[in-house]
């Protein structure tokens, strides 16, 4: 199957699946100082829930599966878990979305589980910006466990860095530096609004802006055609040296028009978009043991996927429980 369309031609290839609400940092733009609530161990969904609705989005035509938390590989057996998932879906492109702390720990059974891709959240080369950032002192972790990584094989790496004014946006000739010298791809994302309450204009920095800085070192001209790269960032190489980076403009320059994901909480809820909080829940029917009525639940929730989440009003969610 080619892949499920919406009712605005959009192909829906790609699914992002939270196994977790929990995490291992703190960082500000993610989670409210107070902490958030978490769900009961009972109300997350089980592996075999999971496997079960990857079953089902192949079926739907996804051909690529990325596992979010939270911190995915806080879960435990979730190394387990990735190597069952590879054993059952051979062929599915399968990603993982991490803040590095644990990657060290778990390498083995993520190579064993044969990864496509790991994307690394990196907002700041600074250990005392780090703490300031995540409350955790864990900025020697996660660059070990990205070396790590590159070492035992992992080629395809992405790291992630929120932009965020007046905190990292000084430490941009570093972050290019440092991923050209370990040879990994680096993006730099816009602060996206998700939560009212942690979201303030005095920090964003819009991808226009992002370019600017950018053309401050170095010549960069902009990769037509995102084949290569799958997904909503747009990709620039420098003239010089060939190094490519890439800029996610989520808020002033929104990749709706070309959404092709599928987005399922640790809770179970399928969301119709990243901002929207008309959520389909799916533990029920997975429960009901009946595919055909699972996937008919799903292909109609997805027909209503609004066309831009500009149509949608903001609230109070936490990237921690939605996974992104």
């Amino acid at each position: 199957m080619a892949g499920t369309i919406d009712s605005y031609g959009r192909y829906i290839t790609y699914a992002r699946i939270s196994v977790t609400d929990r995490c291992n940092l703190r960082c500000t733009y993610c989670m409210p100082p107070e902490g958030v609530k978490l769900s009961a161990h009972e109300d997350i969904l089980r592996y075999e829930e999971i496997l079960q609705l990857c079953n089902v989005f192949k079926e739907l035509g996804v051909k690529k599966i990325r596992f979010t938390g939270g911190e995915p590989l806080v879960r435990k057996g979730m190394g387990l878990f990735l190597m069952q998932t590879r054993q059952l879906f051979p062929d599915m492109e399968m990603a993982l979305t991490t803040n590095g702390l644990l990657l060290t720990k778990y390498l083995e059974q993520l190579i064993k589980s044969r990864i496509n891709s790991l994307n690394i959240s990196l907002d700041t080369l600074d250990s005392q910006k780090f703490i300031s950032l995540t409350k955790v002192d864990g900025l020697n972790l996660v660059l070990d466990g990205i070396r790590e990584s590159l070492r035992q094989g992992i080629e395809n790496i992405k790291l992630n860095t929120v932009l965020i004014k007046g905190f990292n946006d000084n430490e941009v000739l570093d972050l290019i530096n440092f991923s050209k010298k370990e040879g990994v791809l680096l993006r730099f994302i816009e602060l996206m609004p998700l939560n009212d309450k942690l979201w303030t204009k005095q920090g964003f920095i819009s991808a226009k802006e992002i370019f600017s800085i950018l053309k401050k070192h170095g010549e960069w001209e902009r990769i037509e055609g995102i084949s290569l790269f799958d997904g909503p960032a747009k990709y620039y190489k420098n003239t010089d040296t060939g190094q490519k980076v890439g800029i996610i403009a989520a808020v002033s320059d929104h990749f709706c028009n070309s959404c092709n994901r599928l987005r399922v909480t640790s809770a179970g809820y399928l969301k119709k978009c990243l901002f929207s909080d008309q959520d389909l829940p799916l533990r029920e029917l997975i429960a009901n043991n009946d595919r055909d009525a699972l996937k008919i639940a799903i292909l109609n929730h997805m027909e209503s996927k609004p066309k831009c989440w500009k149509d949608i009003k903001k609230g109070d969610s936490n990237m921690s429980a939605i996974g992104g």
